[in-house]
């Protein structure tokens, strides 16, 4: 009778086996993906005859001076202005309708391409046309939203 198996042993690779391996693995990736290495080969070629790497190189090795630069740049009064009033626009949009909003953006395109047409014919508008034009029902929705949206920012104004 045989005697009872009491350790397994488990088969350790030499760390020169393990490189076969992976080379052997990353060979059948090549063969199976040669189209694809091919194009990234050429593109990343086309890259460093464009002086990309190399830019790229040159930026990470003066990363502190061009980040000491771009700060300087975002500090500046005219940025922080600008990022202060971004935010604030975008605090106020997220508190509007979203479908009012997309109709009055609509509504204002639509606008600018009826005053193209306008400006292509050089017509005159006389104060007669003005008064006449009160009675068109269009012009007279537009008109009267104006007058409310004003109205609207005036009491909001003086609070």
């Amino acid at each position: 009778m045989a005697t009872p198996i009491t350790a397994i042993q488990k088969e350790r690779k030499s760390e020169e086996q393990i490189k076969l391996e992976k080379l052997e693995e990353l060979k059948s990736l090549v063969a199976e993906n040669e189209d694809a290495l091919s194009k990234t080969m050429k593109l990343i070629g086309e890259l460093n005859g464009l002086g990309v790497f190399d830019a790229a190189d040159s930026m990470l090795q003066a990363k502190e001076d061009i980040a000491k630069i771009a700060l300087g740049q975002l500090s500046r009064e005219p940025v922080v202005n600008l990022i202060n009033t971004a935010m604030a626009a975008g605090g106020a949009l997220s508190k509007a309708d979203p479908e009012l909003t997309g109709k009055l953006i609509e509504s204002l395109v639509a606008g600018i391409e009826q005053g193209q047409h306008f400006l292509k014919e050089d017509q005159k508008v006389s104060v007669f046309a003005l008064l006449k034009a009160i009675n068109d029902p269009d012009i007279n929705r537009a008109v009267g939203f104006g007058l409310q949206v004003l109205k609207g920012m005036g009491k909001a104004l003086k609070e």
